[in-house]
């Protein structure tokens, strides 16, 4: 009984630290830091690459636990090595990310809503030039920016800073034009760029398909961009996203996936934003 009442008198003493707003700041930023780098991640090559480091750690605690020395030792002594051979190889996306640090993507709660009727016409225009294009087996690559900045590969194209319109596509990619080469990169309701270099994918997608096909599964393999490509040799119409290449699209397949794309994208910024959204001089076009 002695020791129980010294227990509960013991108990009674404690006093649970008094907890400061600054404590709370801190810990939601610290949260809202782990998540933003865990969804920038996961869009990147860096997702599946991350998976072998979860491997190497999940063989460096068993190597402790079971006394497996050399294994240990291995590990232990190629972490220094394998730091600088992650910073080289993650170059390109370390780059990006520093680079997007003040855009909508990392702090969507300063982005404006959407307006949708908008959209709808810039969809419709890019789906009726693609179509139209596919008929007459002219090969274009558009893609459509959407929370991660492709501003990179902006920079390797021609600017042009024009409203989205069938007829502007169809002659930026009529053949033995200057602008016919790379990609059409387009943000919001607007053209930035024509003939932007786009990065290939080291990953087989088929002996068929040809450059267009590898550079926009490569650019959606590094961003969360919608990507139409048009093939020239057999007309047909293919979406890459999140490094999946969608193929032989019917135009209200390829309507209806840009449209479910822009929702999500939109639905993810709502998640961070939530209440605190800011709307700046009201609706804005994406």
């Amino acid at each position: 009984m002695d020791s129980l009442r010294d227990f509960l008198t013991g108990t009674a003493d404690l006093r649970i630290p008094e907890i400061r707003w600054q404590d709370v700041v801190d810990v939601l930023s610290i949260a809202f830091l782990i998540y933003k780098v865990t969804m920038w991640i996961r869009q990147t090559r860096a997702w599946s690459l991350s998976k072998g480091l979860f491997l190497i750690t999940g063989a460096f605690l068993l190597s402790n636990y079971f006394g497996l020395y050399t294994i240990n030792w291995i590990i232990t002594n190629g972490v220094g090595a394998g730091i600088t051979a992650l910073i080289i190889l993650f170059q390109p996306e370390i780059r990006r990310a520093l680079e997007n640090l003040g855009n909508n993507s990392l702090f969507p709660v300063f982005s404006s809503g959407g307006d949708d009727s908008s959209y709808s016409v810039l969809v419709t225009e890019i789906v009726l030039a693609v179509f139209e294009m596919a008929r007459n087996r002219t090969g274009a690559l558009i893609v459509i920016e959407r929370n991660i900045g492709m501003g990179e590969y902006q920079k390797t194209g021609l600017l042009i800073d024009a409203i989205v319109t069938k007829q502007l596509l169809m002659n930026i990619f009529e053949d033995k034009t200057p602008l016919h080469d790379g990609g059409v990169l387009i943000r919001g309701s607007r053209i930035l760029a024509a003939t932007c270099i786009l990065p290939l994918t080291q990953s087989e997608i088929g002996h068929e398909l040809g450059t267009r096909h590898r550079a926009a599964v490569g650019a959606s393999e590094v961003s969360d961009a919608d990507i139409i490509v048009v093939s020239e040799e057999t007309g047909s119409v293919s979406l890459a996203k999140s490094g999946k290449l969608y193929r032989k699209l019917s135009k209200e397949t390829l309507t209806e996936m840009l449209n479910k794309s822009r929702a999500k994208s939109e639905n993810k910024r709502v998640k961070v934003g939530g209440m605190f959204r800011i709307s700046i001089g009201g609706p804005k076009e994406k």
